[in-house]
């Protein structure tokens, strides 16, 4: 990006601008990963509460978190909010009941969707479809913090609801960890009202190091001795504010909810045409450039097994440190699929335990372009598919579409900062 573009970015990002509330409160169902690999869920999970009167919320369900993430850890939080709830009802009469919201906290799947997307219903998944099915003229609208393997759980039982959905998703590095679900959704479901933010979302909290009492001087600004939940925030990166799902929650606190190419505390989108699959049926080397965020699939020809092994996991990625299985797809072909933001060139191994796989050693450059140029596999999405901005006048820094979200920050963080204020 260029010298103007990048002092475009920061300019952008600096007013501090009003919202303008939508006129009827939202219904709302929140699927999170909170209590997993990432304490920013439970940063959002506090925002939330504290603007619960703004909501119509009909579900928190336990999304899987690949890690010891449970609807235990959403009702802890619900605990702390109603010990400090007198003090936020002498403010706003429409808080939320705890007990109301306790009754609507719902353990979703654990763990990853097997390689179809799908596999047996949740509680967090059936209270999906039971909301979404509620006579009502608002749609409800799905916030997702974490995996979609609920939501793909969800739809894979009851199809119906797709038009009575809207999907605003955290997606970046959540897709790489619910792909099986990805794929599903998108697949089948391409009509879907999806709002993928894969990008956009992380120049909200690309600042949060920063000197300044919106970002680094935020807790002891605005949150140290403010109640319960102030105390609580401590224990997460030490005061040190993130909130990488917030922008979603901050979608349905300002303006046209309904519209996701209009302006918003929770950022701007446009129109989705395709959803970027590349697939290797030959080992795939650095010159191989493949988009951020696309899904990839490496194939790899081996001994052909017993029927009964189809779908089965197998084989072994190991790309950027991590491990991702792999399955037989039949005929002596052996898929894994991938998904990163990771920049630069990847090398990457795949191996088997299977007698007589030929282990493959490749790699692969990621490129900082979403959607980006299209193949002839890729996925074609419907005209509801919508996703951050590829203008490059519309980044922040390195964040495609950040300059739609980022510049509100420091009104997000004052009005906050007021609520926090009612603690004290």
């Amino acid at each position: 990006m260029s010298i103007l573009l990048a002092a475009l970015s920061v300019a952008v990002c600096c007013p501090a601008l009003s919202r303008v509330k939508p006129e009827v409160k939202p219904r709302i169902l929140i699927s999170t990963d909170i209590g997993g690999t990432d304490p920013d869920d439970n940063q959002s999970m506090g925002h939330f509460l504290m603007y619960s009167d703004e909501f119509g919320t009909e579900g928190l369900v336990s999304s899987p978190s690949y890690g010891s993430g449970s609807k235990g850890e959403i009702l802890r939080m619900i605990d702390l909010y109603e010990q400090d709830l007198l003090k936020l009802a002498k403010h706003s009469p429409g808080m939320a009941s705890p007990a109301y919201l306790r009754s609507i906290t719902k353990q979703g799947r654990r763990g990853r969707a097997p390689l179809c997307g799908y596999q047996e219903p949740t509680e967090g998944s059936e209270w999906i479809v039971r909301c979404a099915r509620r006579a009502d003229d608002r749609p409800l609208y799905v916030l997702v913090w974490g995996g979609l393997d609920d939501l793909a759980q969800a739809l894979h039982d009851a199809p119906d609801i797709a038009g009575r959905i809207r999907v605003y998703w955290i997606g970046g590095p959540n897709k790489k960890w619910s792909l099986n679900s990805y794929v599903y959704i998108v697949e089948n479901f391409p009509n879907l009202w999806m709002i993928e933010n894969n990008v956009s979302y992380r120049a909200f909290i690309a600042d949060g190091k920063s000197n300044d009492k919106y970002n680094a001087g935020f807790y002891a600004g605005f949150v140290k001795g403010a109640g319960r939940l102030g105390a609580d925030f401590a224990s997460y990166l030490g005061g040190r504010t993130k909130m990488g799902d917030t922008p979603s929650l901050l979608y349905m606190m300002d303006g046209d909810p309904s519209d996701p190419t209009g302006e918003s505390w929770g950022g701007s989108f446009e129109r989705c045409t395709h959803s970027p699959r590349v697939v290797f049926d030959r080992t795939a080397t650095a010159r191989d450039t493949v988009q951020n965020y696309a899904v990839i699939e490496f194939h790899v020809n081996g001994p052909v097994l017993d029927t009964a092994m189809v779908g089965k996991p197998c084989i072994t990625l190991n790309i950027a440190k991590q491990d991702w299985e792999g399955y037989y797809m039949g005929g002596g072909d052996y898929m894994v699929r991938y998904s990163t933001y990771t920049l630069g060139t990847l090398p990457y191994t795949i191996t088997s335990a299977v007698e007589g796989f030929p282990v493959q050693r490749g790699a692969v450059t990621i490129a900082n372009e979403w959607p980006g140029r299209e193949r002839a596999t890729d996925y074609v999405v419907g005209a509801q598919w919508y996703t951050d901005h590829g203008d490059p006048a519309l980044f922040y820094k390195s964040f495609q579409g950040g300059a739609t979200i980022c510049k509100w920050r420091a009104a997000v963080m004052a009005d906050w900062g007021a609520r926090w204020a009612w603690l004290k």
